[in-house]
């Protein structure tokens, strides 16, 4: 068996040592294809391979095309965007992720970006304080229950909003369940988004919604740029001069709403959430055990394509 990590933007060593360990255990040969500077580099590098570990590099129809041995692809993390996953069933290939292994990282960022919000950007003038507002959390998955975690660290009270999660979950975590987005963003001083892309939540992040926040409001988005309608959300704080976004995915608005919101919008140049050496080892390692174990015991639990 041959196992190829095609990362464009490497994994740290020990990640990668810890995945040739489980590799080499498991008899496979390991390849890697790291920095890779074009599509074709991908394509040729895939053609022989019966499995693939990848980050947020592309795996569209003409890599399963090129990819005439490919049982299994795995992303080294929980979206999955990059990856097509019609195509892959149509190609036979079975695609997976490795969720909640970057999920504390995410977590800590959210308050990153959160402290650097209520500090005013750290511009020398007065801020306030998270303890006692109220955490909106935008679905409550693996992220999502880190974030809450952490909130009641700070003193926070904690609501949640998740259409496919239970009240006893939330309850158990110590969270309030709501059960609209609607009455989430009217009730919470913070919201902080974890939903994915779907069609369903494609640009759903919209005017409405941030119209209903209270005086002050912040939304953190660690999720995705494609769930916020940027030109709604440029007119709610246009209308809105309280409200504030701080985000680690940069919009194609940046710099209009650099020059419109100074001191009430921040971005960080790339995403960064799962960005953590712990994170980095932990989703590649996963991905390699995820593999062996599918391709060794049929293990589908995180398969994500029919």
């Amino acid at each position: 068996m041959k196992l190829l990590v095609a990362t464009e933007k490497p994994f740290a060593k020990v990640a990668i040592d810890g995945i040739r360990q489980v590799a080499e255990q498991a008899g496979y040969e390991l390849v890697l294809l790291e920095k890779y500077a074009s599509k074709e580099a991908l394509l040729q590098a895939v053609a022989d391979a019966d499995a693939m570990i990848v980050r947020s590099d592309i795996v569209d129809s003409e890599v399963f095309e090129a990819a005439k041995q490919l049982r299994i692809v795995v992303r080294a993390g929980a979206g999955y965007d990059n990856i097509d996953l019609e195509a892959a069933t149509r190609h036979g290939v079975c695609v997976m992720n490795t969720p909640g292994q970057n999920s504390n990282a995410v977590a800590e960022l959210v308050f990153g970006l959160l402290i650097y919000a209520v500090r005013n950007f750290y511009n020398g003038t007065s801020g306030t304080e998270l303890k006692d507002k109220t955490l909106g959390i935008h679905a409550f998955g693996n992220v999502g229950r880190n974030v809450a975690r952490i909130a009641k660290g700070f003193g926070m009270k904690v609501l949640a909003y998740d259409a496919f999660c239970s009240d006893e979950v939330m309850l158990e975590a110590g969270v309030t369940p709501v059960h609209s987005a609607e009455e989430l963003y009217e009730q919470s001083n913070i919201v902080s988004l974890h939903i994915p892309a779907t069609e369903q939540t494609k640009r759903s992040i919209n005017q409405a919604l941030l119209s209903r926040m209270p005086q002050g409001g912040i939304l953190v988005n660690t999720a995705r740029k494609e769930v916020i309608n940027e030109d709604e959300l440029i007119v709610a704080m246009g209308e809105r001069p309280d409200l504030r976004y701080v985000t680690d995915i940069m919009p194609a608005a940046d710099l209009r709403m650099t020059e419109l919101f100074a001191g009430r919008y921040f971005s960080t140049p790339k995403k960064m959430g799962a960005q953590t050496a712990e994170a980095n080892i932990n989703a590649g390692i996963a991905a390699a055990n995820q593999i062996v174990d599918y391709l060794e015991n049929g293990n589908e639990r995180f398969r994500l394509n029919k």
